[in-house]
């Protein structure tokens, strides 16, 4: 039986690294997308063994390096059967009228506008096949807003509208959509959000156990594996602690 080809944006760490680690022991091939060449070349090494795996290398905010990159796969590979959109960001944290442009301009072309490019360049294969399911991971900030969040809950909000719009405009086309909204997951997140301040970084996940990458990677699994007539629409995936956004319970 032939393999399905997944892509996979963000694969360098966190939930993208746990899900194509995953996936390849199910069998699937991939098509690894991220900005950190070395850690590609390491998955594609060890993966490998395992499945067929193609890595590209690109900033998802540059449009035109996705559409050279996609424009220059293989004929075998262009035939994408699932996209997870999994690259994203957080930078910063604090009120509207402190914020930094350049924060808000990352998160926006990453989470919002890195998603559409590759959307865009590869969807139109999957409706001439009227076959395919796209993967947005979202956030439980893309479902409630809270204090200083303001342009990251904007961005995952645009990515919960968007994952509906898909929804309806490639129905059609026997094209599944389905949104993964985590809570708290235990990944390079907030070291980035906090700009490598690890201490900060890590109060994040104390006296209470997050979600880990793998977590997510298992529910990836689980949505893309369902029979043909079953689509997982909208998830929301908590730990155990947490009951909202704002909401976790930490033991002392």
């Amino acid at each position: 039986m032939k393999r399905r080809i997944v892509f996979i944006s963000g694969a360098t760490s966190g939930i993208g690294k746990a899900t194509a680690e995953l996936l390849a022991d199910n069998n699937f091939n991939l098509i690894l997308a991220g900005r950190r060449l070395e850690r590609l070349e390491d998955l594609s090494q060890r993966l490998g063994k395992k499945v067929d795996v193609k890595i590209l290398n690109f900033d998802i905010r540059e449009k035109q390096d996705i559409y050279t990159a996609i424009l220059g796969l293989p004929k075998e590979w262009q035939e994408i059967d699932v996209l997870i959109n999994n690259a994203g960001n957080a930078h910063g944290l604090g009120p509207i009228h402190e914020g930094n442009l350049d924060d808000w301009d990352a998160m926006i072309d990453i989470n919002v506008k890195g998603l559409l490019y590759l959307s865009k360049y590869i969807t139109p294969q999957m409706v001439e096949r009227n076959t395919g399911h796209i993967v947005n991971i979202g956030s439980i900030a893309g479902k409630e807003v809270y204090p200083n969040g303001n342009v990251y809950c904007a961005s995952k909000h645009a990515v919960d509208a968007i994952s509906n719009g898909m929804r309806m405009d490639l129905n059609p086309y026997g094209i599944k959509v389905t949104a993964i909204n985590p809570g708290l997951v235990e990944t390079e997140f907030s070291k980035v959000r906090f700009k490598g301040d690890e201490v900060r970084a890590n109060s994040v996940y104390q006296n209470y156990k997050p979600l880990q990458a793998q977590d997510i990677a298992e529910t990836i699994l689980f949505v893309i594996t369902r029979p043909a007539h079953v689509n997982v629409s909208d998830m929301v995936v908590f730990p155990t602690a947490q009951a909202s956004s704002t909401i976790v319970y930490k033991k002392s």
